[in-house]
């Protein structure tokens, strides 16, 4: 076996162990921005697992300059665009969360925080792409103006900017979602 190679079998158990430590810690929040960015259960978790192979294979890669939890959801972003990209003609973007009826009674106050969450996400689906993803990234995930824009290979000026024109756009389509809520009772 050459250098290199025993270099490198070395070096597999260490980024083995990291990237299985940053599952650990990161998946489910992965999991979540990806599922909120194309609406679909299975492909978000398969979007998931492909998000943690490829910081496994390109651990070599990762500098130490961001945090582990900003660089693996830009891995996360850059697969769910390739993703949406390639399903363009497909409508990925409906209804986050279905409400499916139970037979036992919700509480009220648990069937508003439902029903807002419904209307908030039914308005952030009907946003462009990019203050999608910012509203998402800053607003829900609560990254850095600076992770965000490293999340999204942005400027931090392209990202404040963005998110100042999201926000507005955000409430129209809240304030249009519950006019049509209004004229449906």
């Amino acid at each position: 076996m050459n250098n290199k190679m025993q270099g490198r079998v070395s070096y597999l158990p260490d980024a083995k162990e990291e990237i299985t430590n940053w599952y650990h810690l990161y998946s489910d929040s992965i999991f979540k921005y990806i599922l909120m960015m194309i609406n679909d259960y299975h492909q978000a978790e398969d979007l998931t697992h492909d998000t943690f192979i490829k910081a496994y294979k390109n651990h070599h890669s990762f500098q130490k300059k961001a945090k582990p939890q900003t660089w693996l959801f830009s891995i996360a972003h850059n697969n769910t665009v390739d993703y949406i990209r390639k399903q363009k003609p497909i409508k990925i973007f409906q209804e986050i969360f279905q409400t499916t009826k139970d037979s036992a009674p919700l509480p009220e106050d648990i069937l508003e925080i439902r029903e807002s969450s419904i209307e908030l996400y039914k308005a952030l689906s009907k946003l462009k792409s990019s203050y999608r993803e910012v509203i998402i990234l800053r607003k829900i995930k609560e990254f850095s103006i600076r992770e965000t824009s490293e999340i999204l290979n942005w400027s931090e000026g392209k990202v404040k900017t963005t998110l100042y024109r999201a926000i507005p756009a955000l409430e129209k389509e809240l304030l249009k979602e519950a006019f049509l809520n209004e004229k449906q009772i």
